[in-house]
């Protein structure tokens, strides 16, 4: 598996897949054509389904900018590899073409082109918690200290730098109001529900705090803002949302948290690693049920599970998102995925209650969860993986011509 770093990107909103990606080819390829007067950009499949919805074009364009661009959409053709695919082309004086790359966005800010998905570098010498849980238990260890083994020593200062932009991320979604950008006209709610959470009892007060935190981040990514992908920007809300009330309410202290990010990081990786966290290939299901189950593995280390514990709490996590629709509505990062965080991080406490109340034995574990997340992705009709054109995106348009 590659280092954890690439499930923790930091960048802006609203896509991951469809924003920050495209955003990062485009970058890498002006620098290698630097005698450009002119780019061709074609998507394809997913990308092009629901790309201007993601601010896919806006996000390149800024990249190459000053050069002119152009655009081809293609929603019926998918390449091979991965549905969010692009050509970029560079042309010169007297269009010359100077360089063609062809390259998908494959998920959490990830892109590759052919070559690289056979020449990615890996740091883990494991790829499932089959094997990664009887090393810990042998070895007395917990998992943020199995991937401090296997990381680079800027691996803390790098997680440091995360957690930092997750709290701002939190602090700006409940300090701003308004009508989120787009043709829905959303209004944020983080704030308001935050004001009304501290007019609850404790019991109802806590849950309905990490509401506001989920959607707070999930509105700052809506709009643009400067998010972490956990492990994408449409799944960008869950953990944050329980580590920043994990500092605040349990007082925890940062270092107990980065540790709950390693072992967040671990999880998200080997669900990367075996199935994926693309809502274009395997729907929401590898969005915000793998992001519940990186919050629920990160919250039962804090309160002092055993491995065992931990890896059953993630297993929850995932498995009661199985069979998750993607179908934004309009192509927005918005309905139904601002509020799908705030109960996504609600359900990865409960995951980890459930765990907390085990022996931590149980008959379906995380790897085969995993398994069957990717069995059921590739098996979801195209119509409900990102593409906006069935489900909720169909059925909760507000008029036939708002999108």
């Amino acid at each position: 598996m590659e280092s954890i770093k690439s499930i923790f990107r930091i960048g802006n909103g609203p896509s991951s897949s469809h924003t920050m990606g495209p955003k990062i080819a485009a970058e890498q390829f002006k620098a290698r054509t630097p005698q450009a007067v002119r780019y061709r950009v074609t998507l394809y499949g997913s990308l092009a389904a629901t790309g201007q919805g993601h601010f896919t074009d806006v996000a390149i364009t800024d990249a190459l900018k000053p050069i002119h661009t152009d655009f081809l959409w293609f929603p019926e053709i998918v390449l091979p590899y991965h549905t969010n695919g692009m050509k970029f082309e560079a042309f010169g004086t007297e269009n010359t073409s100077i360089d063609e790359w062809v390259v998908y966005s494959v998920g959490g800010g990830k892109i590759a082109d052919e070559n690289s998905y056979l020449t990615e570098k890996h740091i883990y010498a494991h790829n499932a918690m089959s094997e990664i849980l009887p090393i810990v238990e042998k070895q007395g260890k917990t998992y943020w200290e199995y991937v401090q083994d296997h990381e680079d020593n800027d691996i803390w200062d790098y997680l440091n730098e995360v957690w930092k932009t997750m709290q701002q991320s939190v602090r700006d979604g409940l300090e701003n109001d308004g009508v989120l950008p787009g043709e829905l006209n959303l209004r944020r709610k983080a704030a308001s529900y935050w004001v009304k959470a501290k007019s609850y009892k404790v019991s109802l007060q806590n849950r309905c705090l990490i509401m506001s935190y989920a959607l707070a981040v999930s509105e700052q990514n809506a709009s643009g803002g400067r998010v972490v992908t956990a492990p994408t920007c449409g799944s960008a809300g869950v953990l944050p949302a329980i580590l920043y009330h994990m500092k605040n309410y349990h007082e925890f202290s940062d270092k107990n948290i980065l540790q709950a990010l390693a072992t967040a990081g671990l999880f998200g990786n080997i669900i990367k690693a075996n199935a994926s966290i693309s809502g274009a290939e395997v729907g929401c299901q590898g969005e915000v049920g793998s992001a519940c189950s990186m919050a629920a593995a990160a919250s039962n280390q804090m309160f002092g599970g055993s491995p065992q514990q931990i890896e059953y709490a993630a297993e929850m996590g995932l498995e009661h998102h199985l069979g998750l629709t993607c179908d934004p509505v309009c192509g927005l990062v918005q309905i139904p995925c601002i509020e799908r965080n705030s109960f996504g991080a609600l359900r990865a406490l409960d995951a980890n209650l459930a765990s907390m109340l085990s022996d931590g034995k149980h008959i379906i574990s995380f790897d085969k969860v995993v398994e069957t997340m990717k069995m059921t992705g590739q098996d979801l009709p195209s119509l409900y993986k990102e593409t906006a054109e069935g489900g909720l995106a169909i059925v909760g348009k507000p008029t036939r011509d708002m999108c």
